[in-house]
């Protein structure tokens, strides 16, 4: 498979790379999180090339991902708000933020501190269960088989295609809904 098709796997971290994979794209979505919105700030920021950052960001407005208003009608200038789409990709900063702080600070400590506005005190990011609140751990986390990769492996069992991978999530997932 082409990366340029990545998009059309039946995963939902293949298709979010495909929005997001990109190397500049997640530094300019972490500075429209610190609240850069013109195409020049980003590009200071970054030390990005114009050309770059004109196709990148393009593709997060395509997205609707980050949304193009007018700041200025003359001449006609624009800054690049994030959408609810946008707004939504923040926990996803925020854990990789808390990898880079454990795993890649060189000893150095952390380069940013994070203070939770509705209690005064400094967080960290923490990736907790819907449900109970509970924190998830690999290890505690099973996946289940999804009504669009359940309908994909019935296609393909009818085609006489019975991919095993496909089939071992498919049990699983059977099996946890039996018990």
């Amino acid at each position: 498979m082409r990366w340029d098709d990545i998009d059309q796997q039946t995963c939902s971290v293949a298709r979010t790379l495909s929005v997001v994979g990109e190397r500049w794209t997640l530094l300019i979505l972490r500075d429209a999180f610190f609240g850069t919105r013109r195409f020049d700030n980003f590009q200071h920021n970054l030390g990005i090339t114009r050309h770059r950052l004109s196709e990148r960001l393009g593709k997060l407005v395509d997205q609707g991902v980050l949304v193009k208003v007018a700041y200025n009608k003359r001449p006609v200038r624009y800054e690049y708000r994030l959408t609810r789409k946008g707004l939504a990709l923040y926990p996803v900063l925020m854990s990789l933020t808390r990898w880079g702080d454990d795993w890649m600070d060189n000893g150095e400590g952390v380069p940013l501190e994070y203070v939770h506005l509705g209690c005064g005190k400094k967080t960290t990011p923490l990736l907790a269960c819907s449900e109970c609140g509970e924190a998830l751990r690999p290890e505690e986390v099973t996946a289940q088989i999804g009504p669009a990769l359940r309908d994909i492996a019935a296609q393909l069992e009818n085609e006489g295609d019975s991919r095993p991978e496909i089939q071992t999530l498919l049990a699983r997932s059977l099996a946890d809904r039996i018990l």
